[in-house]
Parts: structure tokens; sequence; C-alpha cells
């Protein structure tokens, strides 16, 4: 598919619902004894998979017009089913249910996906799990398929290698049926969606710090949830505002959760114009996800530096701070984003080659990569090797670039953002 130049974007949109926080809802409505109604769910390959693999663990669902209902079986009645789970591409998915499914005393289960799961490692979940005194099996000792055997679990003190809210919220679940209080620390701070919920649902939970510190439930009391606008999805909007010269949006209903939005705040301090309500970092751990609007406005930008403590918070946007550096005055640098290598590509080097054929001054590093803004892109041609993200990038690229850009593999946006062509066309008229 190919993208033209645009003259500027114009217009107000409802951000897309949340992809994280959707799979949570879903695996903590599962978890749950009584019916969760979810509102603005997202319906998108990655957490229709979610869907899915609740159904095949015994709970009913049911996906009515703006909510989906569902009826989970509690925390250790999960049901063992005949054969494989499939995750499809959902890597989040991946990593969270195993935190469920080790509780389940005498189950056994077996997750897979597509190519690009199995190329996913999982040793970083299979490793605290096993300490809690379940059973995993990866193929050679870090893919899927990944088959996990429930026991009685034992509470643990775990420090994560790498800040991950996918392995912290996998040692969150599964601390909920072990037999007294887990403490799980991280290096930095990681997103916390799961930990709102969770407080929401009526787990004791605090945080200290670093540290996260749950206690064991007998059951989940979740009140009716709805997921916020996405805003790793709204920053492939807010970009291209920035980027094509002329455009004014207003992205409505963001999630604007500080462990969500480091993207907005690089943004702005690269001089985009970007306002909203960003809430503010908070020691506190609350059960809400707050929202606001988003105004963007095209602008002229500074590059930046982006160090490992940023990384965590904004892992998902990094592709776009790599595109914004291309147009801005000077270096931008990030640095401690090696998780980048993991991701449904490895996307320090994806996204370095796709930049760089379309005429960017981009080098990639072991953990993250250095750009020479030169204005903008020329333009050409970019695969998006089957990642959601990158054909994203390629379309906001082709609209701020000098001659277009055709992107292969465009039908990868579905995973995450299945109303994106027409939300972009609708801003660009």
């Amino acid at each position: 598919m190919r993208f033209e130049p645009s003259r500027g974007l114009e217009g107000e949109l409802i951000a897309p619902a949340d992809k994280s926080i959707s799979h949570r809802a879903a695996l903590l409505g599962a978890m749950a004894p009584y019916p969760v109604h979810i509102r603005n769910y997202l319906h998108a390959a990655d957490t229709d998979s979610t869907l899915d693999a609740i159904r095949a663990l015994g709970a009913l669902v049911e996906v009515r017009p703006g909510e989906v209902v569902v009826r989970g079986t509690g925390l250790r009645e999960a049901r063992e089913p005949a054969g494989p789970i499939d995750v499809g591409n959902a890597g989040t998915l991946l990593r969270l249910l195993p935190g469920w499914l080790a509780a389940q005393e005498g189950r056994t289960f077996t997750l897979d996906g597509d190519d690009s799961i199995r190329r996913r490692p999982v040793d970083r979940v299979a490793e605290p799990l096993t300490l809690m005194g379940a059973a995993l099996e990866a193929t050679d000792g870090r893919f899927a398929p990944l088959q996990v055997r429930g026991a009685r679990l034992h509470s643990i003190s775990y420090e994560l290698p790498v800040a991950s809210a996918q392995i912290k919220s996998c040692v969150l679940l599964a601390a909920l049926a072990a037999d007294g209080a887990s403490t799980v620390g991280e290096p930095e701070r990681s997103r916390d969606h799961t930990e709102r919920m969770l407080m929401r649902a009526g787990a004791s939970i605090h945080r200290n710090g670093r540290h996260v510190t749950i206690t064991n439930a007998d059951e989940l009391e979740l009140e009716d949830l709805t997921v916020p606008g996405d805003p790793s999805s709204a920053a492939f909007l807010i970009a291209a505002g920035v980027l094509v010269p002329g455009s004014r949006l207003l992205l409505r209903d963001v999630g604007v959760n500080w462990t969500r939005t480091g993207f907005l705040r690089i943004a702005r301090r690269m001089q985009g114009i970007v306002l909203g309500d960003l809430e503010d970092e908070s020691g506190e751990l609350v059960a809400h996800e707050p929202t606001s609007d988003i105004d963007v406005a095209a602008g002229a930008l500074e590059g930046t530096f982006v160090g490992p403590e940023e990384v965590p918070l904004a892992i998902d946007e990094l592709p776009l701070v790599a595109l914004l550096g291309c147009f801005a005055e000077g270096e931008t640098v990030v640095r401690g984003a090696q998780e980048l290598r993991l991701k449904e590509s490895d996307r320090i080097a994806t996204v370095v080659d796709g930049l760089r054929g379309l005429g960017a001054e981009i080098e990639a590093t072991e953990d993250g990569f250095a750009v020479i803004g030169t204005g903008g892109l020329r333009g050409g041609s970019i695969d998006s090797h089957g990642d959601h993200r990158l054909a994203m990038l390629g379309a906001v690229a082709g609209l701020a670039s000098r001659e277009g850009v055709e992107v292969r593999g465009m039908e990868a946006a579905d995973v995450s953002y299945p109303g994106f062509l027409e939300d972009l066309a609708a801003l660009a008229g």
C-alpha cells in the first residue's frame, strides 16, 4: 500500500481502545468468579486471541455491542483444554497467561502461536514460575511451544533482570494463588496496568519504590471496566500530526497513565506541539486509569537523548522517536533499548534498515540507535516484516516524506489497530 505526502492532517478522533488493558481485563475477568462487563474492549487480532484463550480455559465470553461480558472460572479452576492454546501473535498473552496457569494444580497446558511467537523468548517467565513451584518446559529452553504444569505455588521475592511489565504481571498473577506475600522488583519502573487492575479487583497490593508486593487471595471481585484509549496506537497519529506541516488534530479519551506516556513527554521535549493533561509520576498506587484529550500540531523539532530509565515507559513507541529524529535538528539517540530486539521483529534492525531505505541517516547500536536529523525523508519502500508497529511507522513516514512510501505488509496493523487506515484517511481528508 502506498502513502503519498500529505498537505496537512486535520480533525478529531476518539483514540482506539488500549491493547494492553484489554488483554488484562479479559484475563482478570476469566480469573474472577462473577461476570465482568468490559466496555470499549479492543477487537483486534491480538486481543481476540486472548478471548479465544480464556474460552478454551472454561470462561464464557459474550461479545455485545460496545462491551464484552466474561463469566470466569475463578482463580484456581481453569479447565485443562484438549489441545494447545493458540496465542496467535500476542506476546502479552504468551507471557501473562502462564502466571494464572501455573497455579492450576495437577493440570497441564501448552501455549503456542504463529512463527513470530515461536521466535520470542519465554525463559524470563519460566524462571520465576519455576522458583514458585510450577514446572515449565520451553522449546530449546527458551521458546514456544511452552508447556506449563500447574502446582501449589510458594511466595517469592524476585528481582527482574530487566524492566518488563509482562514478566512482572506474570509473577503477580501467579502470586495471587501462592502461599503468602510475594514481592517483585524491577530496575526501572514499567507500565503498571496490572497493579492498578488488581487493586481495583480487591487484591492486597502495594508499591514501595520499584518494588510491588501482593498477598494471596481467595477470589477477585472485579467491577465493570471501561478500557481507555491506547496511547501507543494514538502515538502514530500524534507523530503524523507533529511531522506533517499544517496539521492540527484532537484525539479524545487517550489513556495518560504516567507509565505509558513516555513518548508524549519525549515528543514535547523535542518541541513537538502535544498538549494534554498527563498524569504526574507518583509512588502511590491507584486503582484507576486517567484519560485526557490530546491536542496536536506540527512544529519544528529538536533532537534529544533517550536514556535507559525512559525506555520502559516508551518501549512500543521508540520507533516513532527514530522517525521524529529524522525530521529534527541535531542528533537523536536512544540507549538501553535492547528489549526492542525481542519484539515481533528485531525492531532495532528493522527500524534502522527501514528508515535508512527511506533516506534517513541512522545507525543501529547494540541497545538502540542514533539518528542525524536531515529535515525530512526522501521516501521509497519499507517492509513491515509482519510487525504492526513497523507497518504503521511506514504509513506515517509516507505522509511526512517528500516522495511517498510504499509499505509492504500493511495488513500487520490489524494486530493492534484495525481501524488505522480509516482513521488516517479521515484525518488526511
